[in-house]
């Protein structure tokens, strides 16, 4: 058999309960700590009274926000000099936007990192013309792994629960961020489903079709794991949301399992399996699964930017390696990101190539499909 990528490894180890999570956790980042340590000092450079700019191309509202916001004053203790790490949003495009900005005008002084999302990754891997950036020739010092959920009101959700086939002719409202982004992941897994979803375009972050939801503006939306435990988890406590669905996770061998953070949650293969009676197959399906893999096991990821030094990447590889040694990582990442991995070094590389490479085939599903469907033509 061969041996499982990181990202799998990492996954399958976020398969167990929360306290093994825990336990494995603390004492595997004791170990990475030691090893960090031993690192030669002159490999980190020092940005005393120094400001960082983070820059995450969404919305406020959404993910990746809460995803960059919990990292960064953490960042700023471990980084050398202990800088000011501030988060710039830089929304629009579909976060083409701040990626092409990325690109050509940010400088490689290791004053400016950028925050990478699968929605990010999509245009990229679909060739939308809009995408003027090269993810090769930036510098990955960090790859968050997350999951997703989707999500109804209490009264769609009933009828769910007792029967899914009957939300089978229910007219469904999303807010979405445009066909070539991550939502092409719930948009492909609701028409598998046979639901009739349709969705309104042009939200700039995902927070935003959130907000939908919550005026009564959308009667189905799904979130990633950090928005969902943030923004979501509140309005099911009050009987305002019930989950339906995650995405999943993969175990070691490359199947679809349970999402850890989400362990009582069916999948959407499980969900599939249910109302059509046999579990997924064909070219949909293949094309919905490499889409998630490239999507979601490293769905957040921080750059530097093209002519970024050794010592720049370095510097801020050890401070993401000396954040996740910290004792309580383990305990507050659970509570805002989730029980997913956190990579650093030749693992973030290992994941950056997976989450870049989609077959053509898959590819081509997926151009044929939005064209078909949404009216989306692609080179």
């Amino acid at each position: 058999m061969a041996r499982p990528s990181p990202v799998a490894r990492h996954w399958e180890d976020c398969m167990s309960n929360s306290k093994t999570i825990t336990r494995r956790a603390t004492l595997g980042l004791a170990a990475v700590a030691a090893a960090a340590f031993t690192l030669p000092a002159q490999a980190d450079m020092d940005l005393s009274g120094k400001t960082v700019e983070w820059v995450i191309p969404f919305s406020e509202s959404g993910g990746s926000a809460k995803w960059a916001n919990f990292y960064a004053p953490l960042l700023a203790e471990a980084l050398p000099g202990q800088p000011t790490v501030v988060v710039k949003f830089m929304p629009g495009a579909g976060s083409t936007k701040g990626a092409n900005w990325f690109q050509t005008q940010a400088k490689a002084n290791g004053l400016t990192i950028f925050g990478s999302s699968g929605s990010t990754q999509f245009p990229y891997l679909l060739g939308d013309p809009r995408v003027r950036y090269e993810y090769r020739d930036w510098n990955v010092v960090l790859a968050s792994g997350t999951g997703g959920v989707a999500y109804l009101p209490p009264d769609l959700a009933e009828k769910w629960k007792a029967d899914p086939k009957s939300l089978l002719d229910v007219d469904f409202i999303y807010g979405s961020q445009g066909a070539t982004r991550l939502d092409l992941v719930p948009l492909l897994a609701w028409e598998m489903l046979g639901l009739k979803v349709e969705p309104v375009f042009g939200i700039k972050g995902r927070g935003d079709g959130r907000l939908m939801f919550e005026r009564g503006e959308a009667n189905i939306d799904y979130q990633t794991s950090s928005s969902y435990l943030k923004g979501v988890t509140p309005l099911v406590e009050e009987g305002k949301a019930v989950p339906m669905m995650t995405w999943g996770a993969l175990d070691a061998d490359g199947n679809i399992v349970r999402d850890p953070t989400f362990p009582d949650i069916p999948t959407f293969k499980e969900v599939y399996t249910m109302m059509k009676g046999e579990e997924p197959s064909g070219a949909a399906w293949e094309a919905w699964k490499a889409f998630f893999v490239a999507g979601f096991p490293a769905q957040k990821m921080v750059f530097l930017p093209n002519g970024a030094t050794q010592e720049m990447i370095d510097t801020y590889s050890n401070a993401f390696k000396k954040v996740h040694a910290r004792p309580d990582f383990a305990e507050i990442s659970k509570k805002r990101l989730g029980i997913y991995p956190q990579m650093t070094g030749a693992d973030a590389d290992a994941a950056l190539d997976q989450a870049i490479s989609v077959s053509d085939e898959a590819k081509d599903f997926v151009k044929n499909w939005l064209k078909e469907r949404y009216g989306v033509e692609l080179k």
